[in-house]
């Protein structure tokens, strides 16, 4: 019997990659470093569940600009896949191609099915520091959805410390 990979957990330290967006461009999660990510990987382009799950987080842009955090998805599969798919479904946020070595950004997340080949159905919330501060498997066939993802947003920004209002001036006394 297989088990399902094992996430990194929350206090690690996300481990640094930089994986193509593009054949010709390369996106670096330390790029992001002073503001959350939220990291998803996936198996494969163009399988329904993965569709869904996708276009789910597309719909949810607003959330990610009012928690300030960039969306990023991995699979293994090639850019050129991503640039077609994304396309298809009109994502507006990068697709990474953990293409070459296959799959080592995503074991080295604890996030890669070995039997399969492919990324695991893993998400990864990523503190402004670079610490993971929440994460989760489901199985292949499952969509997650977006309520854990949302629930570890609320609380970084509940424990992020807020700006102070400036102290009041003396009053003038007459």
């Amino acid at each position: 019997m297989e088990t399902r990979p094992t996430p990194l957990p929350a206090g690690t330290k996300a481990p640094d990659f930089e994986l193509r967006s593009t054949p010709d461009q390369r996106i670096a999660l330390s790029s992001f470093l002073g503001r959350p990510v939220v990291l998803v990987f996936y198996p494969a382009d163009w399988s329904p569940v993965c569709g869904d799950q996708l276009a789910l987080y597309n719909e949810l842009q607003g959330e990610w600009r009012r928690h300030r955090a960039q969306l990023l998805a991995i699979s293994v599969d090639g850019t050129w896949s991503h640039i077609a798919f994304a396309h298809d479904r009109k994502l507006c946020f990068p697709l990474l191609s953990d293409f070459e070595p296959k799959g080592e950004v995503a074991m080295r997340y604890g996030a890669y099915e070995h039997g399969d080949g492919v990324a695991a159905r893993a998400l990864f919330v990523i503190d402004p520091d670079g610490v993971i501060a929440w994460s989760c498997v489901t199985p292949q066939g499952v969509n997650p959805g977006a309520d854990g993802i949302l629930e570890a947003l609320d609380a970084l920004d509940a424990n992020r410390p807020q700006p102070q209002p400036p102290a009041p001036q003396g009053e003038a006394h007459v």
